[in-house]
């Protein structure tokens, strides 16, 4: 099956009733958890951004307090996992300040974490590309948040 173009979707979309847009949004949700996240974000956690990072915060320190702390390859393979989860939500909210906070404090985490990621060089570099994708998204920002965001950044 070829998927159709997002403008012939939309204007579909148009088309329909409440009760039949409910009904897509309902089935869409049973096919992928994704799906069913990013609907929950959208009804329920958008209205309130702070709430809703400071629940990731909390799933992040979660995250890292669980890490397997034998070997450097697990605790590099949960970075990983603590990363691809951050950013999953960071897509869903799709504001740059928001992803701003939650990289930093990814970063924080990372920097903190015991023991230090300067001994390997792959968490050093999963470290250093965070704070480069960082200071990319504050140059776009404005400019009294660029300077609040340049300072935590100093810090790390």
């Amino acid at each position: 099956m070829k998927a159709i173009p997002l403008k012939d979707i939309k204007q579909e979309l148009n088309h329909l009733s409440s009760n039949e847009l409910q009904e897509i949004c309902l089935r869409l949700s049973r096919f992928k958890k994704e799906n069913k996240e990013l609907l929950s974000y959208l009804l329920f956690q958008s209205s309130d951004e702070y709430a809703y990072i400071e629940s990731i915060k909390k799933s992040m320190d979660d995250g890292f307090s669980e890490i397997n702390i034998n070997s450097y390859f697990y605790i590099r393979k949960s970075i990983r996992k603590i990363l691809t989860q951050t950013k999953k939500h960071i897509r869903y909210s799709q504001k740059k300040e928001t992803e701003v906070e939650l990289l930093l404090y990814f970063c924080e985490k990372m920097k903190d974490f015991k023991p230090s990621i300067k001994n390997s060089l792959q968490l050093e570099n999963i470290y250093k590309r965070q704070i480069l994708l960082v200071k990319k998204i504050v140059a776009s920002l404005h400019e009294d948040l660029q300077y609040d965001y340049n300072l935590a950044i100093e810090t790390l």
